[in-house]
């Protein structure tokens, strides 16, 4: 059994039963369009009559249920910042699922993080031995806020959520139990430091949204083909979706994608990506491309050596590997003017387009390599 208090204090904010007077301010924030995008369930448009049957029969049915339904609220003021609750309580197993949402006169304030440590704490001292967040796979700062709660990156539940127009989407998953270590979990790939690496003649920064142009174009040539597993161009939706989900994955630990801009004018001139693929081993692989116009210039040098600097300085990444088509001998130099040694060919690594196998070169930089 599972039996948070009704009343919780801690971290800055106060978790308490909905009131009436909290009307008003549940249907504006309800009705909010971020809120609306990523809590499918809620009616839409959202009313006052909607705000009015969850604090009186809602809330109330969360509670007799064996969960959990709290306004956030101001300490100073007890006006309504959010709401968060335990549902889908599974006593046998000591299981609950955190949900919440916040206003947005309330956004900004970490107060989804403090109300996320608030209820995880109190529900894991009255009888919670585990406790999951489910965030929407492109709500980035949802999963910020479960980081820094203590949650852990579990996996991701294939088509386990549902839009209010029916179609289906993933939902990653997020978990922090009874005897993890108190405060924000430990991250395989932190930020970039201040948002981005710089040189002063390229810049890097994580791809968004907005990159999906520029990075359709990078990877529909035909040589940036040539090294895709498959070797098949992507369609626009495949690179739109890839930028939205950026931010996830790398939040995730599992690859940081990367745009690369010259710095001069802001222009998307290529793309670089760090692919953790052995957190256990401390071993890491980069790739990259470039458009045209930007090559033969030593700005994908420039960025490779940034992102490896980056790599062992604030990852801990001890080993980075990278692997070019025999014939890629432009890739090639620019490997080893950033410090990497050829160490040898992988046969058949890689799938070719007509059903083949293809070659790869393989290169390797050690954190203990000689100067880049």
């Amino acid at each position: 059994m599972i039996a948070p208090p009704r009343l919780v204090e801690a971290h800055g904010v106060r978790l308490r039963p909905f009131r009436p007077g909290d009307t008003a301010d549940t249907a504006v924030a309800c009705a909010d369009p971020l809120t609306q995008r990523f809590i499918s369930r809620l009616p839409s448009p959202y009313t006052e009559a909607d705000a009015r049957w969850w604090i009186t029969e809602g809330a109330p049915a969360a509670w007799a249920g064996g969960g959990a339904a709290y306004a956030i609220a101001d300490p100073a003021t007890d006006r309504l910042l959010g709401a968060i609750g335990l549902s889908n309580p599974l006593p046998a197993r000591g299981q609950a699922e955190i949900g919440y949402w916040v206003a947005p006169w309330g956004r900004g304030r970490g107060i989804a993080t403090a109300a996320t440590r608030a209820l995880a704490e109190a529900a894991l001292a009255h009888g919670a031995a585990r406790l999951e967040l489910l965030t929407h796979a492109e709500n980035g700062p949802s999963q910020r806020v479960a980081l820094a709660a203590g949650f852990r990156h579990e996996g991701v539940r294939r088509a386990a959520g549902r839009a209010a127009d029916g179609a289906r989407h993933d939902l990653v998953c997020w978990v922090r139990l009874a005897d993890d270590p108190p405060g924000p979990a430990v991250r395989t790939l932190p930020d970039l430091p201040g948002g981005r690496l710089t040189d002063g003649v390229v810049t890097l920064r994580r791809v968004g949204p907005e990159d999906a142009p520029g990075m359709h174009r990078l990877h529909s040539r035909p040589e940036v083909v040539a090294s895709r597993v498959p070797p098949v161009p992507p369609t626009y939706a495949e690179i739109e979706r890839r930028c939205r989900l950026a931010e996830g994955q790398w939040l995730a630990g599992s690859g940081a994608d990367l745009a690369i801009l010259d710095a001069a004018t802001g222009e998307l001139v290529g793309g670089c990506a760090l692919y953790h693929d052995e957190p256990s081993t401390a071993q890491a692989m980069i790739g990259y491309s470039m458009l045209p116009a930007a090559r033969g210039r030593g700005l994908a040098t420039r960025a490779v050596r940034l992102v490896a600097g980056w790599a062992f300085e604030e990852v801990g990444i001890a080993r980075l590997w990278a692997g070019t088509r025999p014939e890629n001998a432009a890739s090639q130099r620019v490997l080893e003017k950033a410090g990497f040694r050829r160490e040898g060919l992988m046969r058949g690594r890689l799938p070719g387009g007509g059903g083949d196998r293809v070659d790869s070169v393989l290169y390797g930089l050690l954190a203990t390599g000689p100067p880049r």
